[in-house]
């Protein structure tokens, strides 16, 4: 019989595109799948929509808000399967998705497969085009070497839906961190790869995420929201640097970490300060700031730090105008 695998989606308001989502898992071509949604808090009509889906074998838990990673560990919590995959709310997957994942990992239980992935806008899946920045981790890799390869450039693709996940590394490496709400899937795969031997990448198998949602950019560079991003990033580039101390190690997590200098330039002067004192201790970074052309030909004018002053005062002058 075909190992069972799990599907855990964590839910809130993504209404408007849950029903999608299900459709996409339930298409799938592997025949052993449990699918646990649970819905953390939603406002808007994500209950309804996941009523409908009851009666397709779907298991729903409700539950007050608390938080992406509350909801992953409480789906894993009473999941089932000997294979776990988190998957968000408002992605697809192509049909034979799970079942190549699966064929790769052919039962192992010390390596965990990935993906291609590409991206779509709000709704017109007309819109997906193949990511080819990232093409290069698009192969069987050990799990480290991935990491280090997908950070040197501080660009890593590392959504959950990418990943099928053995139940015994999960086992080792524990669930979600709750202390984290923005780039909580960095620590957490980070902290899988680290306890798996080896990456297998899943050719024909596609994730179709779904970009350009309103979301609140002001939410998004609050405290809490950029403190989380800092202790997702020390936490997650640590977990390597326990198993690699090599040079080529330590310039992706301090790339990683100088990225994290340029974003939020020049707020937060105190987290961006214990950053560059742990980029140091590495060995130094040799990211250049990424930006588009505009800001990439003015920093080489004025440096990239009035440069990124600039960028913020055009971009709220933006906002005053369309309010």
């Amino acid at each position: 019989m075909p190992a069972k695998l799990s599907v855990l989606i964590p839910c809130h308001n993504a209404g408007a595109y849950l029903a999608s989502a299900l459709d996409s898992v339930l298409a799938q071509s592997w025949p052993q799948i449990e699918v646990i949604v649970v819905n953390d808090g939603s406002t808007d009509h994500s209950a309804e929509v996941l009523e409908g889906y009851r009666s397709k074998g779907i298991t729903v838990i409700h539950q007050e808000n608390q938080g992406q990673c509350a909801a992953a560990n409480r789906a894993l919590s009473v999941a089932n399967g000997d294979f776990i995959k988190f998957f968000d709310a408002d992605d697809l997957l192509s049909p034979n998705f799970i079942e190549r994942q699966m064929e790769r990992l052919q039962g192992s239980t010390d390596a965990v497969a990935t993906a291609a992935w590409g991206r779509f806008y709000g709704d017109d899946v007309g819109t997906f085009q193949l990511d080819t920045r990232t093409q290069r981790v698009w192969r069987d890799m050990s799990a480290t070497d991935w990491l280090v390869e997908a950070w040197k450039d501080a660009q890593p693709m590392m959504q959950c839906a990418l990943w099928l996940i053995p139940r015994a590394i999960l086992e080792k490496s524990g669930g979600w961190d709750e202390s984290l709400s923005l780039i909580n899937d960095f620590e957490f795969f980070a902290r899988i790869l680290c306890h798996a031997r080896e990456v297998r990448f899943a050719e024909g198998a596609t994730l179709m995420y779904r970009s350009g949602l309103p979301n609140s950019l002001s939410g998004r560079r609050s405290r809490t929201a950029v403190e989380s991003a800092f202790h997702s990033l020390m936490k997650g580039t640590d977990h390597l640097l326990k198993l690699r101390n090599d040079a080529e190690a330590k310039r992706s997590c301090a790339n990683l970490l100088q990225d994290f200098i340029y974003s939020y330039y020049p707020d937060h002067p105190n987290l961006r300060t214990r950053m560059m004192n742990r980029i140091r201790e590495l060995g130094g970074s040799d990211l250049q700031p990424d930006g588009p052309p505009r800001f990439q030909q003015l920093r080489k004018v004025v440096g990239w730090k009035l440069a990124r002053k600039a960028q913020g005062l055009f971009k709220a002058f933006q906002s005053n105008l369309s309010t």
